[in-house]
């Protein structure tokens, strides 16, 4: 029997990222849309579900439910997962988890306390770039790592409307809350907790109201150094990944296709899903010696699948939420050291 699904909000995380998947995935039936603004586009989307106005119409049908999913405006996540979690439903909750740390480690308690599933939506670790770095991580075939760059940039010289450019860190607006939320998940996920992080974080373009550029070097315990970029205002894009070890070196240019093919409204799955061309393929190897490296398929339906797996078996969620806590303690940090030029430390 399928498990059935209220999802709350329908923008871009809920209409793009989280409704298509779970329609996509045969376990799963979205039940229950709580939007105001997008009721006709979730009716037309997904004329089998339910659509409400208001968190309140959901929890009237939370005996009916299986699992709720938060994909609402980032300063809700933590109102709305403890409503969840009190009304007795597992919770996915898009990233970032909540503004704060503090209220992440909160959720967690709240979770645990009644014995239900929370996990955080960080699906750029099924990201093609991040699989195949994976795999030859694990086969050795970079040595010994010492330096990890990543970037997420974009050129949007106008602010957009909307609260993802507007507010405080309250908010959890901005692209380090963004951009950064991803960002900073892949680096502690490959290469383990961080010792100290320093930070510069602008806000450039011309009406912009909060920081539309970031950078962040992190110190992993593991001996690695992650240098992590992430903007609204770049002009022209550096390397998604460029990874260094002792033995080789990995470089990989453009993003998963993935983001693409679901705002662009293609059903996820099938053999060429996350698929990405061949020329786009990321360089392994030396100045000497080198190849192209075909990339593993993108696999963000992993994640939902990975959400059934634990409903129904008992295994671990598919992030654990801890996870995410320790990505805004990282978060928090570098917005300690932008605004002093300090360096953080964490241990």
């Amino acid at each position: 029997m399928e498990l059935r699904v209220g999802l709350i909000g329908y923008g871009v995380a809920g209409a793009h990222f989280h409704a298509p998947l779970i329609a996509a995935d045969p376990d799963l039936r979205l039940d229950v849309v709580v939007t105001r603004g997008r009721r006709e586009q979730a009716r037309a989307a997904h004329p089998d579900a339910t659509v409400v106005d208001d968190l309140g119409g959901l929890l009237e049908r939370a005996g009916d439910l299986d699992l709720a999913v938060v994909a609402s405006p980032n300063r809700m996540h933590h109102e709305h997962t403890a409503a969840l979690l009190d009304a007795g439903l597992p919770v996915v909750v898009d990233k970032p988890f909540t503004p704060t740390a503090a209220a992440g480690r909160a959720l967690i308690d709240r979770a645990a306390a009644a014995g239900l599933m929370l996990t955080v939506y960080q699906n750029r670790r099924w990201d093609s770039d991040l699989r195949t770095l994976e795999a030859l991580l694990r086969d050795g075939a970079l040595g010994r790592v010492h330096r990890f760059e990543s970037r997420f940039e974009r050129w949007v010289p106008s602010p957009k409307p909307g609260w993802r450019e507007s507010g405080g860190p309250e908010e959890a607006g901005g692209v380090l809350y963004d951009l950064g939320s991803h960002l900073v998940d892949q680096a502690l996920h490959l290469f383990g907790p961080v010792a100290a992080v320093y930070a510069e974080i602008d806000c450039l373009r011309p009406g912009a109201e909060v920081d539309d550029d970031a950078f962040l070097a992190l110190s992993h315990r593991s001996g690695v150094r992650s240098h992590l970029w992430m903007g609204k205002f770049a002009a022209q894009h550096g390397p998604r990944l460029r990874v260094l070890g002792d033995r080789a070196g990995f470089t990989k240019h453009g993003f998963d296709p993935q983001e693409a093919a679901l705002r662009a409204g293609d059903v996820p799955g099938g053999p060429e899903w996350g698929a990405e061309p061949e020329e786009r393929r990321g360089l392994l190897g030396t100045p000497d010696d080198s190849r192209p490296v075909p990339g593993l398929p993108g696999d963000y339906p992993a994640f939902y699948r990975g959400v059934v797996a634990a409903l129904r078996d008992g295994a671990a969620p598919p992030v654990d939420p801890a996870d995410a806590v320790a990505g805004l303690d990282v978060i928090e940090a570098a917005r300690r050291s932008a605004a002093g030029s300090t360096v953080e430390r964490l241990d």
